[in-house]
């Protein structure tokens, strides 16, 4: 295991610093932790998230970008509002990093990256980035983040926190871990438009039973179906009782698909209801980003910890909409 990470490792158990024994890391207070292809593993199974370990499995390069296309580099300043200038030299949290798309990017950009996902697609982004410098990956889950408080200058979340049991709990997880000063950024899924996703739901109740590997191959059937998808009038009805992703690239279309009917939670969220979170957090300059629901906010720097509060600005309400309470 790299020397770097093990330097900003803490045992998610009690906190206390983890040493490297045999083959494997230990706390004072006993914990172990075993190191398995030099990715520290501090969850004992992949609990609900198999899923995402099978399809970042399946398409471990499928949404890194290339020469040709730079989506995964704009669908992150998109989600976060991050540039490479905040994130350049930074000590950086992917939460929830999958097989690295957005590690990837922030890499690229010049920050250090710890990616943490609590799927065996760990072992995908290790295999996509292990030879980048600066960049380090463990398997752990979010609810239980093996650092200490103060670590990181940077933290985003991109599609995640909503498929854990509790999405404001996992927020509230990862912002400690924030140094004073630094920024987090997360995007959930959106609550709006509750029509576009009311029978895909209701489809979930059956596809979340089936197995990864069966539900994979009934979500190929989206490759020749999007041509059906794209007709007059039995198009638009398809789309709406049941819905595949239309993006014209035909893996990236299984993947989404896949990825839409397959996670155990998937909560949808407001912009009312996830400025609370960053405002009871104690952070401030909370900022709606480009694409809902996407909301970043900054720790106070601790010279400014007990200085009174600006008030901070809050997202206008969604004309015809309503908050509803999610997780």
């Amino acid at each position: 295991m790299i020397p770097e990470l093990l330097e900003i490792l803490a045992c998610p158990l009690c906190g206390q610093p983890l040493e490297s024994v045999n083959a494997g890391l230990r706390c004072a207070s006993g914990h172990g932790f075993p190191v398995v292809g030099g990715i520290p593993r501090f969850v004992e199974s992949q609990l609900y998230a198999g899923n995402f370990g099978f399809e970042w499995t399946v398409h471990r390069r499928t949404q890194l970008d290339d020469t040709s296309s730079n989506t995964s580099e704009q669908a992150f300043a998109q989600k976060t509002g991050l540039t490479p200038e905040d994130v350049r030299g930074q000590l950086v949290l992917d939460a929830g990093c999958g097989m690295g798309r957005f590690a990837d990017v922030s890499s690229r950009w010049g920050a250090t990256v710890v990616g943490i996902d609590l799927s065996v697609a760990i072992e995908s982004a290790q295999a996509n980035l292990a030879n980048r410098p600066g960049v380090h990956f463990a398997q752990a889950s979010i609810l239980e983040p093996p650092f200490a408080p103060a670590t990181f200058d940077v933290i985003y979340s991109i599609g995640v926190l909503h498929h854990t049991p509790d999405t404001r709990q996992a927020f509230d997880r990862l912002v400690p871990l924030l140094k004073p000063g630094g920024r987090i950024a997360i995007w959930l899924y959106s609550a709006y438009n509750e029509s576009a996703y009311r029978d895909s739901d209701r489809w979930r109740r059956l596809t979340t039973r089936l197995s990864n590997r069966a539900l994979y191959r009934l979500c190929r059937v989206a490759v020749p179906a999007y041509h059906l998808y794209r007709l007059p009038f039995l198009g638009p009805f398809l789309c709406e009782h049941l819905p595949i992703s239309m993006d014209p690239r035909p893996e990236w279309r299984v993947l989404d698909t896949f990825d839409w009917y397959s996670p155990r939670y998937q909560w949808k969220h407001t912009y009312e209801e996830v400025f609370p979170w960053f405002e009871e957090a104690g952070l401030t300059d909370v900022r709606v980003q480009g694409a809902p629901v996407a909301v970043s906010g900054r720790k106070l720097p601790a010279s400014a910890a007990n200085t009174p509060r600006r008030a901070r600005s809050r997202p206008p309400a969604r004309p015809g909409t309503e908050a509803r309470r999610r997780r």
